[in-house]
């Protein structure tokens, strides 16, 4: 395992792969060789992650890049596709799918030779400060599974096949984003607050976003799924993982999409701040942690931006849709971070125009976007092999001569389930043994 700042002997290093395997039972077995057509994947990834900040990676974007992009963005939808945002539901607010299978469930496995994880750790979230309801769901009925907490995204690490692919064990953090787009820009309080409960010790408070402060760090004794924080939660996990693979090398991706991408900012942060990237008493083994946050708001003032970019083996790569309004929130006290890749998916001849803020925040549209992009000044040609259809999922932006029905994907009759004796039941949860804390 190596930092960002690591010598030709840690690159030659990599070649060899101790035998570990993920799983919830933290069995191992052997690591399967690489298939050749992810070679160079494999042993490009410090690149890819940002040891050198993208330098001439993103004017023209690189191939392996644009894919490794789109690879992190599926992880960051597939917690879109599978979180419950129906309010007659008494699952509401929460995974639909368990951790078993989960990939599969969310139709990201196919055809894709990088998804190959296997998830540990689901995350839930609670906030002391007053959420829009783009933010959090709840059951409408008084018999809801919760009504003090949401399934915020999870924890997976890379197989032992994803290893082979990716050229290391790859542990990703994915957070959910907002249901709504942007209708929580004008009722959200973007007030500054002291983060110090995270980074504690400096000299001048470190100030951050008191609603992504809220929901990174708030708990609620009443809810079995909250009685920790999501930062504790996630936190105990990454110190399991990297623990458990010590021996191997190890990368820390952590990715999300508006609000999410505001937690995985804020997230990796920490991870580096704090040192769990470390393996316990090894200070000389910290793995890089890179985050990968699309269509991000602003996390903290020019104080944050300071200590994010004064922190070994820590890398971000905002990818921004030049129309997207989100990005450029709040306006004023705030600073972002890490580097960037600039977007425009106004530029794509499949999609509708002129677009809405809508479509610009769509994630769907952003990997769209990573697909065809070259450039801010070049024109929108796509060079990675991703169905156009996946930006109708959720919106009717794909010009009708297309011929893809718009919002497709729904669950099947909306989770209603006939029974044997006629009747219809909603069946839109599958209970999780890791539910609950």
């Amino acid at each position: 395992m190596g930092c960002f700042g690591f010598s030709r002997k840690d690159k030659a290093k990599q070649k060899k792969k101790p035998s570990s395997m993920a799983s919830t039972t933290a069995k191992k077995e052997p690591v399967s060789k690489p298939p050749a057509k992810s070679a160079s994947i494999a042993q490009r990834w410090r690149d890819l992650s940002g040891q050198s900040h993208w330098n001439g990676l993103l004017e023209p974007l690189d191939l392996d890049l644009r894919q490794y992009i789109v690879h992190y963005g599926e992880m960051v939808q597939a917690a879109y596709d599978t979180f419950n945002s129906c309010t007659e539901s008494q699952y509401a607010g929460s995974s639909i799918y368990s951790r078993q299978d989960f990939f599969s469930k969310v139709g990201i496995v196919n055809g894709n030779p990088y998804c190959k994880y296997q998830v540990t750790k689901f995350l839930y979230a609670t906030s002391e400060a007053r959420m829009p309801g783009a933010f959090m769901v709840f059951p409408a009925s008084g018999q809801g599974w919760t009504k003090q907490s949401n399934w915020i995204g999870y924890v997976a690490v890379a197989t032992n096949d994803g290893t082979a692919v990716l050229g290391r064990r790859d542990i990703v953090v994915a957070w959910r984003g907002t249901i709504e787009t942007t209708e929580w820009i004008d009722d959200f309080d973007f007030g500054l607050v002291d983060g110090s409960k995270i980074f504690a010790g400096k000299s001048k408070p470190i100030k951050v976003h008191r609603g992504w402060l809220s929901i990174y760090t708030s708990y609620d004794t009443r809810s079995k799924f909250n009685k920790i924080c999501a930062r504790d939660q996630l936190l105990q996990e990454i110190s399991r993982l990297v623990e458990l693979y010590k021996d191997e090398d190890i990368s820390i991706t952590v990715c999300g999409h508006s609000l999410g991408a505001a937690l995985a900012t804020l997230s990796a942060t920490d991870i580096v701040f704090n040192g769990y990237n470390k393996p316990k008493g090894r200070p000389d083994k910290a793995c890089p942690v890179t985050a990968f946050p699309f269509a991000c708001p602003r996390v903290g003032a020019s104080d944050f931006k300071n200590l994010f970019s004064g922190l070994d083996n820590l890398r971000a790569l905002r990818t921004k849709n030049l129309p997207d309004v989100v990005c450029a929130y709040p306006m004023v006290g705030y600073s972002d971070v890490g580097d960037e890749l600039a977007i425009d998916t106004r530029k794509s001849p499949y999609l509708k125009s002129p677009g809405n803020v809508t479509t610009f925040h769509s994630m769907e549209h952003y990997m769209h976007g990573v697909a065809g992009t070259h450039g801010t000044k070049g024109e929108f040609r796509l060079e990675i092999n991703r169905d156009i259809s996946l930006v109708n999922k959720n919106t009717d932006s794909l010009k009708d001569e297309h011929m893809v029905p718009d919002h497709w994907r729904v669950l099947k009759n909306k989770g209603m389930v006939q029974q044997g004796d006629g009747s219809w039941k909603l069946m839109d949860h599958e209970p999780d043994d890791g539910d609950g804390q």
